[in-house]
C-alpha cells in the first residue's frame, strides 16, 4: 500500500560512550573517574547534575571544577548520535557548550564558526565537517532537547 512512515524526528536516541572515548582525558583521569564509578559518558552526566555534585566530584578527584564542567559539556554533546565523541571537542572549542545551545544555533553561522576555527588552529579547511553534517547535529539536538 503505502511506504513505511519515517520515524518521527523526536525519536533521536541519546548515545552513551565508554568514558575513555571522551576527548582530552588522560589515562590517569580515566582511571580516577572509573574509581568513582563513572565508566560511561551517561554516568558522568548523571553524577554531575548539580553544581554541588560537580564540586563534590572535583574535590574527590582533586582537580579544578573547570575540568569537570568541560568533561560534562563534552559528554552532553557526545549524546547526539551524529556528533558522538568524534566531534564533541570541536563543537566545544567552537563555543557550543550544550545540546540545548546547539539546538538554537543557525546552521550556516555554526558552520562558518567551525570553518574559521579549523583554519585558525590547523590551517586546514578540508577537516571541516560539511554543512549537511552540521545541519544534522542541530536537527538531532533539537529533537533531543525536549
Amino acid at each position: 500500500m503505502s511506504a513505511k512512515p519515517k520515524a518521527p524526528v523526536g525519536l533521536v536516541k541519546s548515545c552513551d560512550w565508554p568514558i575513555e572515548q571522551l576527548p582530552g582525558l588522560s589515562q590517569q583521569e580515566v582511571s580516577q573517574l572509573k574509581n568513582c564509578g563513572i565508566d560511561t559518558t551517561k554516568s558522568l552526566i548523571e553524577q554531575s547534575q548539580t553544581l554541588q555534585a560537580k564540586v563534590k566530584l572535583a574535590n574527590k578527584l582533586q582537580i579544578h571544577l573547570q575540568y569537570v564542567n568541560k568533561w560534562v559539556a563534552l559528554a552532553d554533546l557526545a549524546r547526539i548520535p551524529s556528533v558522538g565523541t568524534q566531534y564533541c571537542g570541536l563543537l566545544l572549542h567552537a563555543g557550543v557548550g550544550s545540546v540545548a545551545l546547539l539546538a538554537t544555533l543557525p546552521t550556516h553561522r555554526l558552520h562558518r564558526q567551525i570553518l574559521r576555527l579549523q583554519v585558525a588552529t590547523m590551517q586546514r579547511r578540508d577537516l571541516c565537517p560539511s554543512i549537511e553534517q552540521v545541519q544534522q547535529w542541530v536537527q538531532q539536538a533539537q529533537a533531543m532537547r525536549g
